[in-house]
């Protein structure tokens, strides 16, 4: 099979995403994974794909990010690294029926690499979305894309999953989500 994303096949889930975390990562690659989740999530909902959103320990770090707030639809509360442990998140990402899971969030070395691993022992495909992710510490996260490349996993960005998405200009959703490309970039 050809490693592409596919809009048909498809979940997208954003890993921890919370305000307080957030608050911990460098300013940068914050801004980065915040923004570049977000474009994943809006053109995930114009593409009618699902979207999930979990929270580690809610008390501790806080609410979904304000930034994502407004796309989060009852999100998954965990205490586990890998969101796989969580009560439902499984279920609910097999009951979808959908075979590649898109990964964004924090942090890449902890639960975002967990989850990939264990979404691949499952049998499912997975996409981190390496500018969607991001960690405390540059090496952390470096250390862990390269992890997670020599597992399988496919290491993307934001822009190629959108236009694996597509797959053409001529696709409906084409101009929309391009415009969502030209918005505040860093």
């Amino acid at each position: 099979m050809i490693p592409l994303a596919r809009a048909e096949d498809s979940l997208l889930v954003s890993i921890d995403a919370q305000e307080r975390l957030a608050a911990a990562m460098p300013e940068k690659p914050r801004r980065q994974m915040l923004a570049n989740s977000l474009r994943l999530t809006r053109a995930a909902r114009l593409l009618d794909l699902p979207v999930l959103f979990t929270r580690q320990y809610p008390q501790g770090l806080g609410e979904i990010h304000p930034d994502l707030a407004a796309e989060a639809e009852a999100p998954v509360d965990k205490t586990c690294f890998s969101c796989c442990g969580a009560d439902d998140f499984l279920r609910q990402v097999l009951d979808s029926h959908r075979r590649q899971v898109v990964l964004t969030g924090m942090e890449t070395h902890i639960c975002v690499l967990q989850t990939a691993l264990e979404l691949q022992r499952e049998g499912l495909e997975v996409f981190v979305v390496e500018d969607a992710v991001c960690a405390r510490h540059k090496r952390h996260h470096k250390n862990a894309l390269h992890r997670l490349r020599q597992a399988g996993i496919i290491v993307s960005n934001h822009e190629s999953v959108l236009f694996e998405w597509l797959r053409d200009a001529g696709h409906e959703h084409f101009r929309a989500i391009s415009a969502m490309l030209k918005e505040d970039r860093d």
